[in-house]
């Protein structure tokens, strides 16, 4: 297969193409000091407070519609925008140089005072207008759960969002801004669609961005140290924090059947460079015991980039869709050269952040059962704030009950351990048992012998251990029908 060394992608109407670059440069520098764009901030440099955000927009998968989100340009890799467009604050200028409506609602509902976080938040309801025409307050809220904001206290910016749509009904057409008429700039972004891989080299470090899965796999055998580079929220961080230097990256955001969400007869069906915004309405649809958790993983611009395969493999100890995941009996498939192999994610984790995977051998896709209608599926939560933090502790359970009598329990948890683990002394210790308050706190007394919590600034491990506790008693109160008011809905304006 024939290889490019040229990225492409659209900006401002305008073809860009790169050729000599570093593969891990972020979009964010890129950006500022390649382009001197400053509208796009730097605040965290981690993905957390949503000053550099920008829109991201590429054809869907049949070529007649783009697909528009929000991304952190702060731990983007500049090549991962071959061929898409790229908009920017600067981007919604009109020639005129008046404010787009976005930015006059903010204007006009005081949104702004330093101004800092602004352009994030402009490009954040960007996003929004693009895929949504008539939000309600909680899609709202869901939208914004990526940017910070010091100053205004978010009432004001709540309120432009909502401003925004009266300006459209009033007649700005936004739906041709930026870059044009939507079927010119489809047009423009097909004829930058790629039959064949993209290979950089800068100064010794490489970078791959193949277009199938067997590509990859050859690619991957034939350089077994490689960095394999999803959605790059957590390698990301790696160069932007850590300041490693990665000598050969491999993308896997090209490989189509790795993007692919599909159900078939027994499974859910995940491919591993599926973004998390792709995934989740799925997994939620045939479970829907875990919304409340997904809603509050991550935010939109880390779940439009993120995936579920790059979450899994990570193997943090904190990480919020293993546990859930773990209780379902789900399945990877891991892949290493033409050699496939499936195995339980149960028995993936053997160490912190170790795992089962063999040189050379990445997992390609995630396999979840479909629900069984007799199991209670539920994961939980717990985290200083509720957007946009990672877990102190998180859980799942899957629960089976015949008359009241435990047939069936499983509970997984995070942030307890060094990795993601079963709770094994608590599910026997409820088994057989009658489902009542009494079982739950014998329970609760055998969660002490299945974990020694780890301590650091999130919380200690006694709280962690309390906090388990009272999150299984949480499970049950909600199985009986108590409890019923979510931790999102709880003194929210809905």
């Amino acid at each position: 297969m024939s290889k490019s060394a040229a990225i492409r992608f659209v900006l401002d109407g305008e073809v860009v193409e790169i050729n000599d670059v570093d593969p891990t440069r972020t979009v964010l520098q890129f950006l500022r000091e390649d382009l001197r764009r400053t509208g796009t901030k730097e605040g965290c440099a981690e993905g957390d407070c949503g000053a550099c955000t920008v829109v991201v927009a590429e054809v869907n998968r049949d070529g007649d519609d783009l697909v528009v989100r929000a991304i952190n340009s702060c731990i983007q890799f500049l090549p991962t925008l071959d061929g898409k467009e790229l908009i920017t604050v600067e981007s919604l200028t009109p020639n005129d140089g008046s404010l787009h409506p976005i930015q006059r609602a903010m204007v006009d509902e005081h949104g702004s005072q330093c101004g800092f976080c602004t352009p994030g938040f402009v490009m954040s309801l960007f996003a929004l207008y693009k895929t949504n025409d008539n939000p309600g307050r909680q899609e709202i809220d869901d939208a914004l759960a990526g940017n910070l904001c010091r100053c205004t206290g978010y009432r004001s910016i709540i309120a432009a969002a909502k401003a925004m749509y009266v300006n459209a009904a009033q007649g700005d057409d936004w739906l041709t801004q930026p870059g044009g008429a939507a079927p010119d700039r489809i047009a423009k972004l097909k004829a930058l669609r790629r039959d064949d891989s993209l290979e950089l080299e800068y100064h010794g470090r490489r970078f791959y961005a193949p277009t199938s899965v067997s590509e990859l796999a050859s690619i991957y055998k034939q350089n077994p140290d490689a960095t394999i580079l999803a959605g790059g929220t957590d390698v990301g961080l790696w160069v932007t924090k850590q300041h490693r230097d990665l000598e050969t990256v491999i993308y896997t955001g090209g490989v189509p059947e790795m993007c692919d969400v599909r159900v078939s007869k027994s499974h859910i069906e995940i491919g591993a460079a599926a973004t998390l915004t792709d995934a989740v309405p799925i997994i939620v649809e045939h479970y829907p015991g875990l919304e409340e958790m997904f809603r509050r993983f991550a935010s939109p611009p880390i779940r439009n980039a993120g995936t579920l395969g790059g979450n899994i493999a990570n193997g943090s100890p904190i990480g919020d869709s293993m546990p859930a995941l773990m209780v379902i009996d789900t399945l990877l498939l891991l892949r290493c050269g033409d050699v496939e192999r499936e195995i339980l994610l149960d028995d993936f984790y053997l160490d912190y952040q170790v795992n089962d995977l063999q040189a050379g051998e990445f997992v390609a896709a995630i396999k979840i059962p479909l629900a069984d209608e007799n199991a209670i599926v539920r994961s939980q939560k717990w985290s200083k704030r509720f957007d946009q933090d990672i877990s102190a502790v998180c859980t799942g359970y899957h629960l089976v009950l015949q008359d009241n009598e435990v047939a069936s329990f499983r509970m997984a948890c995070g942030g307890l351990a060094t990795t993601v683990k079963r709770a094994s002394n608590a599910e026997a210790a409820l088994h057989g048992k009658v489902w009542n308050e009494a079982s739950i706190e014998h329970a609760c007394e055998a969660l002490v012998n299945d974990f020694r919590p780890i301590s650091d600034m999130r919380a200690s491990g006694d709280i962690r251990l309390r906090a388990c506790q009272n999150l299984l008693r949480r499970f049950f109160f909600e199985t009986q029908g108590d409890g019923l008011e979510t931790v999102y809905s709880y003194g929210r304006q809905r």
